[in-house]
């Protein structure tokens, strides 16, 4: 894969996909005690085989699993560790409409402790399954912090946030050195706190409860930076940023500026995959921070299942151009399909036509440069 300061694919999704009827099915029965653990993995299995067959048919070189084992794209990493409880979230998630949304966070009970590995079998089974490049996703330290806006331990086991980060960057560490040394190139941490962060709705209820949310920033940048230090060089490293993605839904609205500088010059990964879609991503104008890496635009929406024209596509591009060369951009959604098993009011052959247009975009986009 290029390292060179640019994405590694002109055209890349984010992650999750669509769940079959089956594959949901399964998931009520297993929760149910219905089928078995093995029943189970027998079903993710073949569901995973289809959707890298999917993914392959649209002409996509990097693949992932759909996030076909887990029931969000967090939910399995604090089921296997020792430790968290799962509260409310301080924020709802809501829609144009008005419509507004719960959901529900990490918050750790006891110290936290990684006794197996967390995406080490999705990795596994899926580089099994295909000759394309496999991505594994896994959720930002963050995720495991901010979404009960500081409240996310007991403080009597981590009275301070450097205890609490001290043992969850130890947890990331070994994941990626189990990952790297299972022969996976290629990890994207899915940054939604820092997203969110652009927001001064959200900025303000941070300060409401006595904390200051550029040190969460920083603090955040920290970490992930202590996550990839030890990784060998021929490991590419991206982080998808998005305000949100539950059943079309979404977390926060607000441009990318108040955190830029920072954030996209701080980072030490290779790419970042941003959030397009939508003018509450805000203009392009924060890519001028992108210096001697990559990003990936996320102009076409997963949330909703109208079809982005070509013609806007290559508009937008040009216009990211102004900012950031063009060599060091590539096209994808801005977020997954389905977060959580329940996806985006989408249907399979909406996902299919989102993911062919990607590589027909990159293509025509980029037509003639490697």
């Amino acid at each position: 894969m290029d390292q060179s300061g640019r994405p590694p694919f002109r055209a890349d999704h984010v992650g999750s996909l669509l769940r079959p009827p089956p594959l949901r099915q399964a998931f009520r029965d297993h929760h149910a005690g219905k089928i078995d653990d093995a029943h189970f993995a027998d079903i993710q299995d073949q569901c995973i085989r289809d959707v890298v067959r999917l993914q392959e048919e649209a002409g996509l070189e990097v693949v992932t699993d759909g996030e076909f084992r887990r029931g969000s794209y967090w939910g399995r990493f604090v089921e296997r560790l020792q430790g968290f409880a799962i509260k409310d979230a301080a924020f709802n998630f809501r829609d144009d409409r008005g419509d507004e949304v719960a959901f529900t966070a990490p918050y750790a009970t006891h110290r936290l402790k990684r006794t197996q590995p967390l995406a080490l079998d999705e990795f596994s089974f899926l580089r099994s399954a295909t000759d394309a490049m496999p991505k594994i996703t896994i959720p930002a330290p963050s995720t495991m912090h901010f979404y009960r806006c500081n409240d996310f331990a007991d403080r009597t086991v981590y009275p301070d946030i450097g205890a609490f980060f001290a043992d969850l960057s130890e947890i990331y560490r070994a994941e990626v050195a189990g990952l790297v040394e299972a022969g996976c190139r290629y990890i994207q941490f899915d940054e939604v706190a820092v997203a969110l962060l652009c927001d001064p709705t959200i900025r303000q209820k941070v300060e409401a409860v006595g904390q200051k949310p550029d040190e969460f920033v920083d603090l955040y940048i920290e970490d992930i930076n202590d996550i990839v230090a030890g990784a060998p060089k021929d490991v590419v490293f991206g982080v998808h940023m998005c305000r949100g993605n539950f059943k079309g839904h979404y977390l926060a609205a607000g441009g990318y500026e108040s955190v830029a500088e920072r954030f996209f010059s701080e980072t030490r990964v290779n790419h970042f995959l941003l959030e397009y879609d939508t003018a509450r991503a805000g203009d392009f104008a924060p890519l001028r921070f992108v210096k001697g890496k990559g990003v990936v635009l996320g102009l076409i929406s997963t949330k909703v299942a109208a079809l982005e024209s070509l013609d806007e596509l290559r508009r937008r591009v040009d216009e990211a151009a102004r900012y950031i060369d063009v060599d060091r951009l590539a096209i994808g959604p801005q977020c997954g399909f389905a977060s959580t098993v329940a996806g985006n009011p989408l249907t399979e052959a909406d996902e299919r036509a989102k993911l062919s247009l990607m590589v027909d975009a990159a293509r025509a986009i980029w037509k003639g440069v490697k």
